[in-house]
């Protein structure tokens, strides 16, 4: 039965959310925690890339 959870969206919420990266709940060097982490960074990175465009 597959994980009905999904990493990358779960980071990229969180992000949303200002949780920082280093909240991410998964093992570190599991696939998961990868997937987290740059869901995480999609959107953190497009939000600071933003950030720094407006200055």
């Amino acid at each position: 039965m597959p994980n009905s959870r999904d990493p990358f969206e779960e980071g990229e919420r969180a992000a949303r959310k200002n949780i920082p990266a280093e909240a991410n709940p998964y093992r570190f060097g599991s696939e998961e925690h990868a997937l987290w982490a740059a869901g995480h960074e999609k959107i953190a990175g497009a939000r600071e890339a933003g950030e720094s465009e407006d200055d």
